[in-house]
């Protein structure tokens, strides 16, 4: 009873930021008259090409998109280079992950577009290499913690090396691979609001638009828009690593 209780409590406050943050996004009227009061000598303080809350959605599908993929491909490599016959090539796939943090965002997109042309693809393509760094790191970093002895004692019960990996190294290193996650999800948020520069839309576009027109009332609007989203997802993420942390510790022997 206790442990529910205490599992809600870690619950609570980042599945009630979501729900305040979509009241707030959802709430146009409100939020033309905050900016309003805020700049009154503006004629327009609103993006006048979409909502709020469906710039929001699209900037949700870039970032759940490209972090998708490099999550995907980062647990992936991640196995792959601390396995026995793939530790060679952990400097190699280190060296071609770190490339997408190496450029500045806009570089990348720049470097994307007239390869993909332009719109929501190559923003996704840029999104994905910034983001995979810090997956396949500290997946990486996460197996490789798993203490030798755990391994050794694995392989005295007759597990497989399959076995090991699913039972043993990943529930062990999950908690440093959410992290990584956690990481490269908060960066994406932030980052794909230069996606707009490109076509891509999402909450970039009102930041955009207000920079070229000099109306801060739409910078205003884009940017807290993100950097509220950017909380939330960090809120959500921190809670689920807390679970993990909860759940570790009651499974070890007194």
């Amino acid at each position: 009873m206790n442990g529910d209780r205490g599992r809600m409590m870690r619950w609570l406050p980042p599945l009630s930021g979501v729900v305040v943050y979509f009241f707030i996004v959802s709430a146009e009227p409100w939020w033309e008259s905050f900016l309003r009061m805020l700049f009154p000598s503006e004629s327009t303080v609103i993006y006048a090409r979409a909502t709020l809350l469906h710039l929001v959605m699209r900037h949700l599908l870039l970032v759940g998109l490209s972090s998708g993929a490099a999550t995907l491909l980062g647990l992936v490599a991640g196995i792959c280079v601390t396995r026995s016959g793939g530790r060679d090539f952990l400097p190699i796939v280190d060296d071609v992950t770190s490339i997408g943090q190496t450029f500045p965002p806009v570089a990348v997109l720049s470097l994307a577009a007239p390869i993909m042309g332009f719109g929501f693809w190559p923003a996704v393509f840029a999104l994905f290499l910034y983001g995979l760094m810090p997956v396949l790191r500290n997946t990486t970093a996460g197996i490789r913690s798993v203490p030798g002895e755990v391994l050794e004692a694995a392989r005295g019960m007759g597990m497989s090396p399959l076995q090991i990996l699913v039972h043993v190294e990943l529930p062990l290193a999950l908690k440093v691979i959410v992290s990584g996650v956690r990481v490269s999800v908060v960066i994406g948020v932030g980052t794909a609001t230069i996606g707009a520069a490109i076509g891509a839309g999402g909450l970039g576009a009102p930041i955009i638009s207000g920079l070229i027109s000099d109306n801060p009332a739409l910078v205003m609007e884009g940017a807290v828009a993100a950097a509220l989203l950017a909380i939330v997802a960090d809120s959500l993420l921190g809670a689920f690593e807390r679970s993990l942390s909860a759940t570790q510790a009651k499974r070890k022997p007194a």
